[in-house]
């Protein structure tokens, strides 16, 4: 076969062991360009092999390249997440709950405390001992509705410091 001359789909076919329906996809994936001579087909054929063997072009719907990328950055997250909980700068979120709830338990204890030592160690009133453990309760109920979800939006966080500030109750 001249390589200089144009070839037919059939003929091209023949010489690279493929089908001539085979050629016309190529063509029409623009792979190969009509009317170019059998020479510069062959350079693009196995141009088009080199890079799906090294799987930089995908074949069809798969793209080997992509899915590779994304795979090494899936490993990548994950090592880093690893690493994050070994240098203790991560941890479960069920861990976290369970460290809060018992936090908030022993501020609980602290905070019920403090009135009756008031009451004790102090000359207030009756009302003004009323007023203070009312606003121990807001703080500490406040404390203890507190989720995790919650410390994701800053804007809850901004209104229940303004609550407490003015001693109004967000609900």
């Amino acid at each position: 076969m001249d390589l200089e001359a144009k070839t037919t789909q059939a003929a091209f076919g023949a010489l690279v062991g493929i089908s001539q329906p085979a050629v016309s996809e190529l063509l029409t994936r623009g792979i190969l360009q009509p009317g170019e001579p059998a020479g510069v087909w062959l350079k693009a054929y196995c141009t088009n092999l080199r890079e799906q063997a090294a799987g930089r072009f995908a074949a069809g719907e798969l793209d080997l390249a992509t899915e590779r990328a994304a795979l090494a950055r899936a490993q990548r997250e994950k090592v880093e997440m690893q690493n994050a909980v070994t240098r203790r700068e991560l941890a479960p979120v069920a861990l976290l709950e369970q460290v809060l709830s018992k936090v908030g338990r022993q501020i609980a204890g602290i905070l019920e405390a403090v009135p009756v030592q008031l009451k004790r160690r102090s000359q207030l009133s009756a009302d003004d001992l009323d007023f203070i453990t009312r606003e121990l309760v807001k703080a500490r109920n406040h404390a203890a509705a507190i989720k995790l979800a919650d410390l994701d939006d800053e804007d809850d966080s901004e209104a229940a410091e303004s609550d407490l500030e003015d001693g109004s109750e967000g609900d």
